[in-house]
């Protein structure tokens, strides 16, 4: 396949690679070769040719971190919350992530699988081909199998690549009341058995006052040590737990939140090359004031990723555009930080190395934009710019 007589922002060597009059070869899932249209390799005999017409062409855009797999909704409590009800209130009532955790273990596989679907194929039109999906609302064995399963089936069912992390410790559960130890202890031993089934590629922990403290995330991290298994960690959302610097010991792909991140957790990411995942869909939503410290990570070099944090309770968000303009406007990022936010640093977020940029070797995923700069990716918002969307070389229709 040969697509010429575009405007490629390959995102190379750090910036933003552009190329005008550029041309992408592929063969099947594999980029051959990406440059300028007069420099084409002789004797390239394509199967087929598309002339973009000056088109911007990107790499595909990755969404690093997102709940996608959930029953029910919690509008009624966005409601509740705008008259003025507190989070505490709402939780008191039967509100809160357990309602969601209620929904998600009274629904079927295939009623998890159709509204998850839909969701997937939202992010998809919009150019993102490599998707993480957590586990985190079932807190059951039976239950959280089957949210993971789920995701698996978004993967074999629409072109898209699909991560699947578990996240068992996201909360504790009604029937472990007072009792945050032993089911830290269950959570272990059910990722051992999740994983001898296929269904992890990566484990998560929520690291936080109001869910679990850093020797109990200790504690998962050890048994994902033990299944071979990387980690990444929800850190430093609601206060400083500490938690950036413990997943970082342990080698963690990316500390995500992060709005109270100190300078101890920043050299420790910075020293194990840690991805930090802003959310700006959460901080938005829930009007949060404090911000993660932007200026501190660049200072660092560490590697900034932007991602949905699509979940009923606090980012009900499809757009990962739109997470990247507000991480633009609220956050502080510039347009070059957000675009490769949403790509290359965010495949990296995921271990992926296969992706996000376009050059020779990398995995077939690349997005075509009615757009003329890479810039207008997050200066654009609410339009529908995506030309073709192409997945391991399969173009969409």
């Amino acid at each position: 396949m040969l697509w010429r007589h575009a405007t490629l922002a390959t995102l190379a060597d750090g910036g933003w690679g552009l190329i005008e009059d550029g041309a992408l070869l592929t063969r099947g899932a594999t980029v051959l070769w990406a440059g300028s249209d007069a420099e084409l390799p002789a004797g390239c005999d394509a199967a087929k040719e598309h002339d973009l017409g000056g088109a911007l062409v990107t790499p595909g855009l990755v969404d690093c971190h997102t709940h996608l797999v959930y029953g029910g909704d919690r509008a009624a409590e966005f409601e509740q919350r705008l008259q003025g009800a507190s989070y505490e209130e709402i939780a008191r009532a039967g509100g809160g992530i357990l309602s969601t955790v209620h929904a998600t273990r009274a629904a079927s596989e295939d009623a998890l699988f159709e509204a998850a679907l839909a969701r997937a194929r939202c992010l998809l039109r919009e150019g993102v081909t490599t998707l993480e999906i957590k586990s985190g609302y079932g807190l059951t064995l039976a239950a959280e199998a089957r949210c993971l399963r789920v995701a698996r089936r978004i993967g074999e069912s629409l072109p898209i690549s699909v991560r699947t992390t578990y996240l068992g410790a996201h909360a504790l559960p009604p029937e472990y009341t007072g009792r945050a130890d032993e089911y830290i202890g269950a959570v272990c031993d059910w990722m051992h058995r999740l994983r001898d089934e296929g269904l992890i590629d990566a484990v998560d922990a929520f690291c936080e006052s109001i869910a679990f403290t850093p020797a109990q995330t200790r504690r998962v991290f050890d048994a994902a040590q033990v299944s071979g298994l990387p980690v990444k960690l929800h850190a430093e959302q609601l206060s400083d737990q500490g938690g950036a610097a413990l997943a970082a010991a342990y080698g963690a792909l990316s500390c995500d939140h992060l709005e109270y991140l100190g300078a101890d957790g920043i050299e420790a990411m910075r020293a194990a090359g840690t991805v930090a995942v802003l959310l700006p869909g959460a901080y938005y939503f829930l009007r949060e004031t404090r911000r993660p410290p932007v200026e501190a990570l660049r200072a660092a070099g560490i590697p900034i990723a932007v991602a949905t944090d699509h979940n009923p309770g606090s980012s009900p968000a499809l757009s990962l555009r739109l997470m990247a303009h507000m991480a633009c406007t609220l956050l502080g990022l510039n347009p070059l930080e957000a675009v490769r936010g949403i790509t290359v640093n965010a495949a990296r977020a995921l271990g992926l190395s296969d992706r996000g940029t376009l050059t020779r070797g990398q995995r077939a995923d690349f997005v075509v934009w009615k757009l003329g700069h890479p810039r207008e990716l997050v200066y654009w918002f609410g339009d529908h710019a995506t030309q073709h969307v192409v997945s391991a070389g399969q173009e969409l229709a």
